[in-house]
């Protein structure tokens, strides 16, 4: 049986050729409310199926964010089932944005609901959480290796709340970020051209030079937009490795709709920005 193609050469691709964005899919009540929908499944199927329709042909990524379908139970599971295959089947990359973190067969369990290709659920990658250390990941970690998935970990998130967690200090005098950002170098070693074992780091942080960034793998980089960071001030964030950054924009895209042509006007003008400043780093 032939090996799956890695996530890390699949979104290195994806990139290079559609540009480096990821447009999120985050149906808050407020942006369905502006979109003139209701806040129930009717409206959380409508609002994703237009993302969808608008966009998964031409970007890169798309990262629906799970609680916002699992608020409705059952019924919106079964609408994120159906947005991630379509998205998939569009060409996009899905990565998961559930932030899944457990220990032992818990943690096997959530990496079999987004990771397994037999799952209904199945994505190209997750987003988790490594701070119940990050051993406790290696469930996923073994899965989306066997899978060619990928993962996305919980680094030097933009919340404020994050940094007193992920700049404390250890006894070895690093900080915990920097220990995750080493563990994800370890799991990337040798791999070309991208690593399948991302960071998520946010892009409103600033200088971050006293962190060394280049895993060998992508960053998932929120904060585009409606949170403040631009475009522009990726090189100055990212430094060396900004060519691995993938800048997520969610409300910045998302508040043109329900118009599917301004929806991808919008994705389409933060693509192109993206990629001039990236270009020009």
């Amino acid at each position: 049986m032939t090996a799956p193609e890695p996530f890390g050469a699949r979104l290195r691709r994806a990139m290079d050729e559609r540009g480096p964005l990821c447009v999120g899919i985050d149906p808050h009540a407020s942006l369905l409310a502006e979109w003139g929908l209701n806040d129930d499944v009717r409206g959380l199927e409508t609002f994703s199926r237009t993302v969808v329709e608008a966009v998964a042909g031409r970007v890169a990524v798309l990262k629906p964010q799970s609680a916002f379908f699992e608020r409705f139970g059952s019924r919106g599971i079964a609408v994120l089932e159906k947005t991630v295959q379509e998205a998939r089947a569009a060409g996009a990359l899905v990565v998961m944005d559930a932030k899944r973190g457990d220990i032992g067969s818990t943690m096997a369990a959530y990496a079999e609901s987004f990771l397994h290709r037999d799952a209904p659920l199945f994505s190209d990658a997750l987003t988790v959480s490594p701070y119940l250390g990050y051993g406790s990941l290696s469930p996923a970690v073994a899965l989306a290796r066997e899978t060619g998935t990928g993962l996305f970990v919980l680094a030097l998130t933009s919340n404020p709340e994050g940094g007193e967690v992920q700049h404390a200090v250890r006894a070895d005098g690093r900080t915990v970020g920097a220990t995750v950002l080493g563990h994800l170098a370890l799991e990337n070693a040798g791999e070309e051209p991208l690593g399948s074992f991302g960071a998520v780091v946010g892009a409103t942080l600033g200088d971050l030079s006293s962190y060394d960034l280049d895993t060998g793998g992508p960053i998932l980089a929120p904060g585009i937009g409606a949170q403040g960071a631009t475009a522009a001030d990726l090189p100055a964030v990212f430094g060396r490795t900004v060519r691995n950054v993938v800048p997520n924009v969610s409300r910045g895209v998302l508040r043109h709709g329900p118009d599917v042509v301004a929806l991808r006007d919008a994705a389409e003008r933060f693509a192109e920005e993206i990629r001039t400043a990236v270009t020009a780093a």
